[in-house]
């Protein structure tokens, strides 16, 4: 039996107040706080600024009513800035209530800096082997990237990366971030859905705000068609279609974030909404590696073996791998092959071990759709 446990969400401890006791003697008097930020650094983060400490006042109170207060703990954002903590740095008196008169007082009314989170990548063209059309096509935004201001109005600010899975479309995006010399933030487009209405919608802007402040930056949205699935297809939620509708206003450019390449991914580019899809300026496709191009990721991939590899034809492999991407040849061929061995304590990989993992692969393949290489 399978159990499946929820992680659970750190609250301060709420207590429900005895009505025999005087509710002023429980009740505490002050408390001062100040900004701690997020538990985890991640690149959809929004900061805070109290601007009306008199209202923040009235809010965190109206949250927090009925907490424990106790020096040293933390107090956590459930609504505006959910899991935005506050560090409890002095409470009269102590180990108190928190009641709807209890004065707060926040020491730094403006977080002073967010952590430092570097979105840097360590691919690089290199380790792309094949797919030359969209390496050609990508000078463009190479260029971009280096030279912004020489583009103007006719900047490549939004690129569609499209093939079947396994092609390298976000092993691209990062050698060309590691190329230009510019900072990536990839996210995938599930982690944009929220968990409330207009939060998704929220978490777009802040992604264009960081990267604006990056400038000249990539943003990179794999599995788009996740949030952009044509609506024929499908009925959205309608947190869903916000998300989708400030994704087109940001790639529309109606606020200026000059600098900006949004390259968006998709195993398929025939089910993304015609509204998504036309904002793009390019479509570059990646396409599976033909026989060569297999010679080459399986001879680049296996020279980092950790046990010797003894009497193999990568030849032979990559004529009987026709259709599979580079992901399945090293994912699904070599290193399977591997594990056999390891498993069976032999000392040497062999032509065998490597047949036997394609076949099985192969085997699996043959039973699917061509559609279905793409999903």
């Amino acid at each position: 039996m399978i159990f499946i446990v929820r992680t659970v969400q750190k609250v301060n401890t709420k207590v429900i107040r005895d009505p025999s006791k005087n509710p002023v003697e429980s009740t505490a008097e002050f408390l001062v706080l100040e900004p701690a930020g997020y538990p985890m650094a991640s690149v959809l983060e929004e900061y805070p600024e109290i601007e009306n400490p008199g209202v923040f006042e009235h809010y965190a109170r109206e949250q927090w009513d009925g907490f424990v207060a106790r020096k040293g703990e933390y107090l956590f954002d459930k609504r505006m800035y959910p899991d935005f903590a506050y560090r409890i740095t002095e409470v009269q008196p102590c180990e108190s209530v928190i009641g709807l008169k209890t004065k707060i007082i926040v020491k730094d009314l403006v977080v002073s800096s967010a952590p430092t989170v570097e979105f840097t990548s360590d691919v690089f063209f290199d380790d792309v082997i094949g797919q030359h059309s969209a390496r050609r096509k990508c000078r463009l935004i190479e260029r971009f990237l280096e030279q912004p201001e020489m583009f103007g109005r006719w900047a490549p600010r939004n690129v569609l990366f499209f093939g079947p899975s396994g092609t390298g479309k976000t092993m691209f995006a990062k050698a060309l971030a590691n190329k230009t010399h510019v900072p990536i933030l990839p996210v995938k487009a599930t982690e944009l859905i929220g968990e409330f209405v207009g939060e998704g919608a929220r978490q777009i802007h802040q992604l264009y705000e960081r990267a604006q402040e990056m400038a000249p930056c990539i943003i990179f949205i794999d599995e788009l068609d996740a949030i952009a699935l044509d609506r024929r297809h499908q009925e959205l939620r309608g947190d869903v279609a916000e998300i989708v509708n400030s994704l087109l206003t940001e790639m529309d450019g109606i606020v200026e974030r000059p600098g900006i390449c949004t390259i968006g991914a998709t195993n398929r580019n025939d089910t993304i909404d015609p509204a998504v899809r036309s904002r793009f300026e390019e479509e570059i496709e990646f396409t599976l590696p033909d026989e060569n191009e297999r010679l080459a990721i399986l001879e680049s991939n296996i020279k980092t073996f950790p046990i010797p590899v003894k009497d193999v034809n990568l030849k032979v492999i990559a004529k009987m791998t026709k259709g599979l991407s580079g992901r399945d040849l090293v994912g699904k061929v070599l290193k399977t092959a591997l594990h056999n061995v390891i498993i069976e304590d032999r000392e040497n990989v062999t032509q065998d071990d490597l047949r036997t993992s394609v076949k099985k692969i192969m085997k699996v393949q043959t039973k699917l759709d061509p559609e279905s290489l793409y999903i």
